[in-house]
């Protein structure tokens, strides 16, 4: 079907692939009209409360548990919903995008889930939107197999469950406009996913299970139980069939940690320690006060104050509630030229998941099929349950304080710095040509390592921080290091240098800026292919 066959209120600003036809059929395209007229000025305003809690924490007002909600917290007589089938063990997870390959060989990886993604680990192009739905498609009715290069990949007997992470809130999809608008990336990600496999998924005795990212408030997690509720309703299925593990992943969310678990309830499935966003939310949320300035990205650590308060309330939280405390991700690949370099990435690796399963998670994250018997080995040896909600960890008390405390020991070196500059450039580039899963330095990164290097770059400017050496981080000491960087970047395979020189004005102008953007795949989605429509206005591709 193309896209003349839709009413004139329902506009796509590219052609849908022939191969998506199905995807995105007349009676799809309608559900996720329905969901962008019923939720989306909603979603609007809340993105608006966003603007002015960020306004009160630059003036100087403190975060803290809310005093409107304490009867939530202190109520011993709520809890979540059990685990749906499959969900009751999730020791081991394996996130990525959702190419046909990576579904494949993730769902075949040994791992209990695979988290597919079209969020941080994705370049949301619109092929890679449409046809990471096709392939979810094909993986449910197990029909994905495919050969290329003389390699069959076929789907295993039991593969992993399959769990989908939508984008956020504050992502638009701009190549659908209904009554002139974009729908929200969230709705557009779940509907057609919803809409297309739901019933399927039931009757296989699976279920629609996601991940829901970037909340900032439990309204905004009231809005997603909302949207859950009327797209059940809407299909006849099942009420409370859908479960969601929300990332607690910024600031703001770790002080409502209950009430959205609370808001969820009926379609709750935990929560999720998001560290390297929450360490990106938290230099954020906290710009304007020198006093939360960073040292080097590798010396912010689990073991920080504030990050193993998060853990420690996290855990606590789930398990108070009877859901899942899940860890956070493991970015290291195999190192296969070098053994000892290897050998020592991956005790680090263990290192991390013994913490985890220590401390009381039921599950954690990795983002290479080789890492998923070394974490499983870990969680296998230390919980010999599927999880361990009965840890209540009750002799946990975590103040705003605690959450809140910027003390990080750690130096700034010019090392750290020009890290910062290559992690950066490196992903921006590799994003802006359609690829948001990008290996550096042996490690597999998302969106929110770039983050947390723009914003500390940032940071160390606004605030004249200086290196261990005594230098003072200035535009001009960085712009030197762009240049070197770009060079070096835009050598790489894979990478066009266009995009490199895109990535280092995008960057050269946030150090310098009064506050940095909120998000960068937010500034750089008009680069994507083809013609992208921000706002409801058409603007055409740079490239």
């Amino acid at each position: 079907m193309s896209s003349t066959s839709f009413p004139k209120e329902i506009h796509f600003t590219s052609p849908i692939p022939q191969e998506a036809q199905h995807i995105l059929s007349k009676d799809a395209v309608e559900f996720l009209a329905v969901l962008h007229r019923t939720f989306d000025k909603r979603r609007l305003e809340l993105l608006e409360n966003r603007k002015k809690v960020q306004a009160e924490l630059d003036q100087g007002k403190p975060l803290s548990f809310l005093p409107e909600t304490k009867h939530i917290r202190d109520s011993p007589s709520w809890s979540c919903a059990p685990p749906a089938p499959g969900l009751e063990d999730r020791r081991v997870e394996i996130t990525g995008p959702t190419d046909r390959k990576m579904v494949i060989n993730a769902l075949n990886s040994g791992s209990k889930t695979f988290m597919a993604d079209f969020e941080d680990s994705n370049s949301p192009t619109w092929s890679n939107m449409v046809l990471g739905q096709v392939n979810l498609y094909d993986a449910i009715r197990r029909q994905i197999d495919f050969e290329t290069g003389g390699k069959q990949y076929k789907l295993s007997e039991k593969p992993a469950v399959l769990i989908v992470r939508p984008r956020g809130w504050h992502l638009p999809e701009p190549r659908l406009l209904i009554d002139g608008k974009p729908i929200s990336g969230s709705l557009f990600d779940f509907g057609l996913y919803f809409f297309n496999n739901a019933a399927e998924l039931l009757k296989r005795g699976s279920g629609p299970y996601f991940y829901l990212p970037k909340m900032e408030h439990h309204l905004e997690a009231r809005l997603w139980n909302d949207v859950f509720s009327l797209a059940t309703s809407h299909l006849g299925l099942q009420q409370g069939c859908i479960r969601g593990t929300v990332l607690i992943e910024t600031l703001p969310a770790a002080f409502q940690m209950e009430e959205i678990l609370y808001e969820l309830k009926e379609h709750s499935s935990g929560l999720n320690c998001g560290r390297w966003d929450y360490i990106f939310s938290f230099i954020k949320k906290q710009r304007a006060h020198k006093e939360c300035v960073f040292p080097d990205r590798s010396d912010v650590t689990m073991t920080v104050p504030f990050m193993d308060a998060y853990v420690r309330l996290l855990i606590q939280t789930c398990h108070k509630r009877k859901v899942a405390a899940m860890g956070g991700m493991s970015a290291q690949i195999p190192i296969k030229n070098d053994a000892d370099a290897n050998e020592k990435a991956m005790a680090k690796v263990r290192a991390d998941k013994l913490r985890e399963v220590t401390a009381g998670h039921d599950g954690t994250w990795v983002a290479h099929p080789a890492l998923v018997k070394i974490a499983m080995d870990i969680f296998n040896e230390n919980m010999k349950g599927p999880n361990q909600y009965h840890i209540r960890r009750e002799d946990v008390t975590v103040t705003d304080k605690q959450i809140a405390d910027p003390s990080v020991p750690g130096k700034i070196t010019e090392k750290g710095v020009r890290d910062n500059v290559s992690a950066a450039l490196s992903y921006c580039a590799a994003w802006i040509s359609g690829n948001g899963c990008v290996p550096i330095n042996y490690l597999m990164e998302d969106a929110a390592t770039a983050e947390i290097a723009r914003v500390q770059l940032w940071q160390w400017v606004k605030y004249s921080s200086k290196t261990d050496s005594g230098k003072t981080i200035t535009p001009s000491y960085l712009q030197t290091i762009f240049s070197e960087e770009s060079s070096k970047v835009s050598k790489l395979p894979g990478i066009d240098p266009s995009h490199v020189k895109i990535a280092s004005e995008y960057m050269s102008s946030q150090v310098k800026a009064e506050w940095p953007s909120d998000f960068l795949t937010s500034d750089l989605l008009v680069h994507l292919e083809g013609v992208g429509t921000v706002g409801g206005a058409t603007k055409k591709s740079n490239l």
